[in-house]
């Protein structure tokens, strides 16, 4: 009895010891992801000689409002907002579409090589040429006139992340019983008529991760628009317009400004978390138990 009480206090204490360095892991990537924002937020109500001047001190001497103001006048937020809104909301509209039909085919359709087609899809997940990848897009953009268009932006934002959003979606599909299918059929539907009736209003916690994650994926891209829009500044989104305030100092960079841009810019994507929270993680949680 007492080696037994004996072997069950060192499992406790064990426990214990793994939770504490669980905990203190969780704590420390806390840190590391949280600060930079608090420091932003904080830093954009400070001067540029605080910030230049470094340190670890997160609150300003003296709160200057007039960061925002001069934020907003030279990055022309009006249109780069709207810029923005329209990559952001074109991304996720075809994200959408395409990875709720894509998802639907792959679980209930049977067609030659879909094995081969979706292995590889997944397998494209994992490969990431980066900014190699570039060139080609620009050129076959000018090919086709489309490197002036914000058009471009989204349809190559979205595709290259259609791979994790039709995973997801197919994941999800498979957890939904075929007896749903089968009924439908049986009542006279279509194959996209039990897409478009039955499985869409299904698939909402799912499609509501995927409107979450491509629409931040949208609205967060900089690389691309930075060079669509090089010829034409009326174009550019809140990322590409925000990272120019750096030079809107005299002869220095003005951190103060950036800071209170990019404080500005986050804002939206902040309230649509906020709207879609509980949607996004009902649909990341199904997906990632019933698939």
């Amino acid at each position: 009895m007492a080696k037994e009480r004996a072997g069950h206090s060192v499992e406790s204490n064990k426990t214990k010891l793994i939770n504490a360095v669980i905990f203190l892991l969780l704590a420390i990537l806390a840190v590391f992801t949280v600060y930079p924002v608090v420091y932003i937020a904080f830093g954009s109500f400070k001067t540029n000689s605080e910030l230049v001047a470094g340190g670890l001190n997160l609150i300003p001497k003296t709160f200057i409002v007039d960061n925002y103001i001069q934020a907003w006048k030279m990055a022309n937020f009006s249109r780069y907002t709207g810029n923005s809104l329209f990559i952001g909301f074109g991304v996720m509209a075809i994200s959408i579409l395409v990875s709720s039909m894509a998802g639907y085919v792959f679980s209930r359709k049977e067609f030659r090589l879909k094995g081969l087609i979706y292995n590889a899809m997944v397998m494209f997940m994992f490969i990431n040429v980066g900014s190699a990848s570039l060139r080609p897009l620009f050129e076959l953009a000018v090919k086709i006139h489309m490197n002036n268009s914000l058009i471009a932006i989204i349809l190559i934002s979205a595709g290259s992340s259609q791979a994790i959003y039709i995973f997801l979606i197919h994941g999800f599909m498979n957890s939904i019983p075929k007896e749903l299918d089968e009924a439908a059929k049986m009542d006279g539907c279509s194959f996209f008529g039990i897409y478009s009736r039955v499985i869409l209003p299904v698939l909402k916690p799912a499609l509501a991760s995927v409107a979450l994650l491509s629409f931040r994926g949208g609205w967060n891209e900089y690389i691309l628009p930075l060079i669509f829009t090089m010829t034409n500044d009326k174009l550019r989104p809140l990322t590409v317009g925000v990272v120019a305030l750096q030079n809107a100092g005299d002869g220095a960079a003005a951190w103060n400004i950036l800071f209170a841009g990019s404080a500005i810019a986050i804002i939206p994507i902040i309230f649509v978390y906020i709207v879609a929270s509980k949607q996004f993680m009902g649909g990341m949680t199904a997906g990632a138990v019933k698939g």
